[in-house]
């Protein structure tokens, strides 16, 4: 059976606090993937790393893992940096399936969701 995991990539910040929104973005996408691993890593300043948490979630039997970008948009981190750290995890763990999406932000829902906040509505 091909186990799936999740891993939502956010930036990272001193305050523990700031985490807090990606850890509540963490408990909904468990709730709507029960069968799933879904875990949060951090570019810096946070652990786990996105090494350490796919090492993590490979050593817990996933096989498939998608690496979300909890970031509004594909900047300078997601354009250059990121996919270094992609492609050192697909030659670590060649026998998973690692993909890199979008940034949330470039999402259409998420783009809308985020207007009708905006608005008040």
């Amino acid at each position: 059976m091909t186990q799936d995991a999740i891993v939502l990539f956010a930036h990272g910040a001193r305050d523990p606090q700031w985490a807090e929104p990606a850890r509540r973005i963490a408990a909904e996408v468990q709730r709507l993937r029960p069968d799933t691993q879904v875990t949060v890593a951090f570019l810096e300043l946070m652990e786990p790393t996105l090494a350490e948490a796919v090492e993590a979630s490979v050593a817990a039997g996933a096989r498939s893992l998608r690496i979300v970008p909890l970031f509004l948009a594909q900047g300078g981190h997601l354009k250059r940096d990121v996919p270094v750290l992609v492609e050192a995890a697909r030659a670590r763990h060649p026998d998973c399936r690692i993909e890199l999406v979008a940034a949330v932000g470039e999402d259409e829902g998420v783009v809308r969701a985020m207007a009708a906040y905006s608005a008040g509505a």
